[in-house]
């Protein structure tokens, strides 16, 4: 049986499913600057969290993923139709190229994303690297930085 992943934007949608797997909003504690609450993630019970996410509101969680302009890709059942947590975030635009920019929408295959998550998995136990996550943020910072100023000189 194939797996298929689903996108949203929709807050309830989000917070359920999240909810449903024992899940908590958290972000990563190394991309936190002043109000910014950095890099989003979902923190699951048993999970690499322990030390490297620190949780946030359900509030603070929406904020910056509507900042963000981020879309949830999620999937319900594994190949062996056992509960996912198989999720990311990508963007709006990304989910919308890929043909799942409607809310809920079906059909996209996940057994590459299903190995790489089974690998990250593999990583969580022994302890998270954030080396990515940090470049990642900074690009973000860069990215607002730039905006910022383009905005203040106008």
């Amino acid at each position: 049986m194939a797996s298929e992943s689903k996108s949203t934007t929709n807050h309830a949608t989000i917070k359920k499913w999240i909810e449903a797997r024992g899940g908590k909003p958290a972000s990563v504690k190394s991309t936190k600057s002043g109000t910014d609450v950095g890099l989003l993630r979902v923190d699951f019970p048993g999970y690499k969290g322990e030390g490297t996410l620190e949780e946030i509101s359900w509030d603070e969680f929406f904020k910056k993923f509507d900042e963000k302009n981020l879309a949830f890709l999620y999937q319900d059942k594994t190949a062996d139709n056992e509960e996912s947590r198989f999720c990311k975030f990508v963007s709006r635009e990304t989910a919308e190229h890929e043909g799942e920019s409607k809310t809920e929408s079906k059909g996209h295959n996940l057994k590459a994303d299903e190995k790489a998550h089974k690998a990250e998995n593999k990583t969580e136990s022994k302890g998270h690297n954030l080396k990515a996550d940090e470049k990642a943020h900074k690009a973000e910072q860069k990215t607002s930085e730039k905006t910022h100023s383009k905005s203040t000189h106008k």
